[in-house]
């Protein structure tokens, strides 16, 4: 949605709003990246990255979109004609899958119905079947299809088939809004990107690397200079980057970091989760998206669904709604739409989108059995935003800090 000012209204999966305060903070100048004020802007944000990523480690940070993450992962663990798993959870995993195979790397590649995460079963079973497997690609929450695998999961499938794989994990759309755990959960490489959890906009990336994969690095032979983890880890220890860094796009991270940090990761869980489709913040019959679908008929019953909410159309094409209510959808394929509300996303801005929906299925002729978006509001309503009270009425109050005077 576009209002007057130009400013758009994203309820899409991923670039997400900017909070005026990341956007004020890449509004700063330039500075020298070779100086000391750059050195201590790198240190913060390196240090910020380690805790939103839950891990000890290196996370190495490119100027690029999540694509390139992807490459470094690749280029950085594996040599030609290694064979790696993969598992086809919408379209995103097969876009992983093809540069794989453009590398030179044989993809063991396991079929899925774009509705279930990663099969952890399946894939102890492959490991053990196939013992030379260098590595497990696995999406975390697929941006295409809203549906999550569960890594810990995959982890032990590994660990129980008796494999010394890497598993490499893309949490793109998931980073800062599911809870994830990249040294707990025994991951080697996580690949991320800035335009969704974290409120940026498109253009930085991210790898978080872990002791085996950086042992990995060290023999690896695919083709790599721009990509390759040494010259920058190095680099960081001090607070820079062997290249021109996005400066002000470090700026507006710090800032978002910094969000991230005020609410609590927790709470940040816990608002998506109140927002989605149910297992978290304490609304038992789901999220509030799920609440409209229901209300209207729409719920497909995806057991792995997440922050990316698919939703199945009714009978027709959504493409034509899409045209009509000009809200929170993009082309998934014929029979679905999507509603986004990653990053900087509050009650009231998806009580707007879930009106907007449901005013196009009506002006659309849609049959539906009710009101979604009251189904929808009792579930925001029964439990008020982490940080906000409940009055007599049990209208949602936000509370505030009040700036000190002058």
């Amino acid at each position: 949605m576009s209002f007057r000012s130009g400013r758009h209204f994203l309820q899409i999966p991923g670039p997400t709003n900017g909070p005026d305060r990341v956007l004020r903070a890449i509004d700063r100048p330039t500075i020298d990246h070779r100086g000391p004020d750059f050195a201590q802007l790198g240190l913060e944000v390196l240090a910020g990255l380690r805790g939103v990523f839950r891990t000890d480690g290196p996370v190495v940070v490119y100027p690029a979109s999540g694509t390139g993450a992807w490459e470094a992962a690749l280029v950085n663990t594996l040599s030609p004609g290694d064979k790696v798993l993969a598992f086809e959870t919408g379209h995103f995993a097969t876009l992983w899958r093809t540069m794989a195979e453009r590398f030179g790397l044989e993809v063991e590649w396991v079929p899925g119905d774009w509705r279930h995460g990663a099969d952890p079963e399946r894939a102890e079973a492959v490991l053990r079947a196939e013992p030379g497997i260098r590595a497990v690609m696995v999406v975390h929450n697929e941006t295409s299809t809203g549906v999550t695998s569960r890594v810990p999961e995959v982890r032990a499938a590994i660990d129980a088939a008796g494999s010394d794989a890497l598993l490499l994990v893309d949490v793109i759309s998931s980073l800062g809004s599911i809870d994830y755990r990249h040294d707990e959960w025994g991951v080697d490489v996580t690949v991320g990107g800035s335009q969704k959890g974290l409120m940026l906009p498109a253009g930085l990336s991210f790898n978080a690397v872990g002791e085996k994969a950086l042992e990995a690095s060290r023999s690896a032979r695919l083709p790599r200079s721009y990509w390759d983890w040494e010259p920058i880890v190095e680099a960081n220890r001090s607070g820079f980057w062997p290249y021109t860094s996005a400066t002000n796009l470090l700026y507006g991270l710090r800032e978002a970091l910094a969000m991230l940090s005020e609410e609590g990761l927790e709470n940040v869980f816990a608002r998506h989760a109140r927002h989605d489709a149910g297992g978290g913040g304490g609304l038992g019959a789901g999220g509030a998206v799920r609440g409209l679908a229901r209300a209207l008929r729409l719920a497909d019953g995806d057991p792995d669904g997440r922050r990316v909410r698919r939703r199945r159309g009714p009978a027709r094409d959504p493409r034509a709604l899409r045209h009509v209510a000009r809200r929170g959808a993009r082309e998934a394929g014929r029979r679905v739409f999507r509603i986004g509300h990653l990053g900087d996303f509050n009650d009231l801005m998806l009580a707007g989108t879930l009106c907007g929906v449901e005013m196009g299925l009506r002006i659309a002729g849609v049959p539906l059995a009710g009101s979604g978006v009251e189904a929808a509001l009792a579930l925001l309503e029964a439990e008020p935003e982490p940080g906000g009270s409940a009055d007599a009425d049990g209208a949602v109050v936000r509370q505030a800090a009040a700036e000190p005077a002058a």
